[in-house]
């Protein structure tokens, strides 16, 4: 099993076909905008058959576990049929609670908490969590921050950790899931060479997307009954085209914006992925 990751304009996925081609092998994404529908051309889908695209619509929630009990089905798939699985994405969330051990999953839900949580707004949200344990909500980033399903369930683990008047685990772990034990595989990471490589990247491929039509996709997907605070739609690229075409923002600072987030979002990606031992730098 070939999986390749790293960040974002880094050229995944034409690295992955040469990879399917050679060890007559099928793609497999694990990048968590290109799971949702109609999210094409912002996206960068390609037009080849890849496994868990398009697999759920952009107003529905849909977690790493969700992604990774799907990909399991998917690579065992592929394999009975002796075929290679080549995993491509830079989603490193969902590559890790696919590869991984997570001490936390195995915390049940809380139904009666979740229910009595419902009723609570993201600032009420927030500060339940800062209340119970402040270093689980200093370690979310904007995205988890305001969305009310990871709030809750944050809220659930930080609960029941401090029931057992435990320190919740801080830190990433690398032990392989029993899934994975007994399948081999390589991860091959991608990178920028430096800041102005990734800057120049990124601003062709915005640049590209715009004239692809991403303002028009963009309508059609909000025609169609879809809201800008639906999960699909957080996407960077989606929020900065929505501001503009709501007049909160003129063009030249909606490029400028979208650009900007898909940088920082690639230093993110690095970061995580750096802590990873297991993934083998292409130079």
């Amino acid at each position: 099993m070939i999986i390749i990751t790293g960040q974002t304009a880094t050229g995944k996925t034409q690295l992955a076909l040469k990879y399917a081609k050679k060890l007559n092998g099928e793609l497999v994404n694990f990048d968590s905008r290109q799971i949702y529908q109609y999210l094409d051309i912002i996206t960068g889908k390609d037009t080849l058959k890849v496994w868990l695209y398009d697999i759920v619509k952009p107003n529905l929630y849909f977690s790493s576990f969700d992604y990774r009990n799907l990909a399991y089905k998917v690579i065992e798939d592929i394999l009975k049929r002796g075929k290679t699985p080549i995993l491509v994405g830079g989603t490193y969330l969902y590559l890790y609670h696919l590869l991984y051990q997570i001490e936390t999953e195995n915390i049940p839900p809380d139904f009666k908490l979740r229910k009595k949580l419902a009723g609570y707004n993201i600032e009420q949200l927030q500060k339940k969590l800062a209340t119970i344990n402040v270093q689980s909500i200093n370690r979310l980033n904007k995205s988890d921050v305001n969305n009310p399903q990871r709030l809750i369930r944050k809220i659930e683990i930080a609960q029941h950790y401090k029931k057992l008047k435990k320190d919740i685990p801080l830190h990433l772990e690398f032990k392989l899931n029993n899934f994975f034990k007994d399948k081999p595989f390589e991860i091959i990471g991608l990178k920028h060479q430096n800041k102005d490589m990734l800057t120049e990247k990124i601003t062709r491929r915005v640049n590209k997307r715009l004239e692809a039509g991403a303002i028009e996709e963009v309508k059609k997907i909000l025609t169609m009954g879809f809201a800008a605070d639906d999960p699909g739609l957080k996407a960077i690229g989606y929020q900065q085209v929505i501001k503009y075409l709501n007049k909160e923002i003129d063009k030249e600072t909606m490029v400028k914006e979208w650009i900007n987030k898909e940088i920082q979002y690639a230093k993110r990606q690095l970061t995580f992925m750096r802590r990873d031992k297991n993934i083998c730098w292409k130079k």
